[in-house]
């Protein structure tokens, strides 16, 4: 069996990231991965009365731990912003393994506060702090690296150059003034009746 031969420059005509563009958008995904780690804790210890990440007595931000949370959900998602890096550079399909990988470490996230011995209502809340926290860290690190790509110039229709190959000389027919379609050669041009 025969393959076809790949293409000229394969390489130089695989869609690239633009790092700056990319790395911009993963530093801002990371502010919101933060910040959803934060406003979660505050939300299940404030709203709903359970002490996640610190004992009840530490009020609705808790302690030492929160800003640690919030801190780790910034440098995981820096981490999967160095995979999805890598597999744009590297692999076919990069978002469909990045999700891939990705969902697998959520569902890891989600499933180990059960295996604590924190009571049922910590677990399912930290579980699903987590779980908002991986689709949220997996959908905006998406859409920049579908943003941040770069796609190469199309091939010149005229070869390899940018413009004419060789032999061709501009002008060549001199300046030839087009006619009207209804007007045939060789005849005086119609004029618009006046009254």
């Amino acid at each position: 069996m025969t393959y076809p031969a790949p293409p000229r420059n394969a390489a130089a005509n695989r869609p690239r990231p633009d790092p700056a563009q990319f790395w911009a958008g993963a530093g801002a995904t990371a502010i919101v991965a933060a910040l959803i780690a934060l406003v979660g804790i505050l939300i299940t210890r404030w709203t709903l009365n359970i002490p996640i990440m610190a004992p009840a007595g530490e009020g609705a931000w808790g302690n030492a731990h929160t800003a640690e949370y919030a801190l780790l959900a910034a440098a995981i998602t820096i981490v999967a912003a160095g995979l999805l890096y890598l597999l744009m550079i590297s692999t076919p399909q990069p978002n469909t393994f990045f999700t891939w990988i990705m969902g697998l470490a959520t569902l890891a996230a989600v499933v180990y506060p059960f295996s604590t011995s924190a009571p049922t209502d910590q677990k399912l809340a930290t579980a699903i702090v987590n779980l908002v926290l991986g689709i949220a860290i997996i959908s905006l690190l998406t859409m920049v690296a579908a943003r941040a790509i770069r796609r190469p110039a199309p091939p010149s229709v005229y070869g390899d150059g940018y413009g004419p190959g060789p032999g061709y000389v501009p002008d060549q027919r001199g300046n030839q003034p087009t006619l009207p379609l209804d007007d045939p050669p060789g005849r005086t041009p119609r004029r618009p009746q006046t009254r």
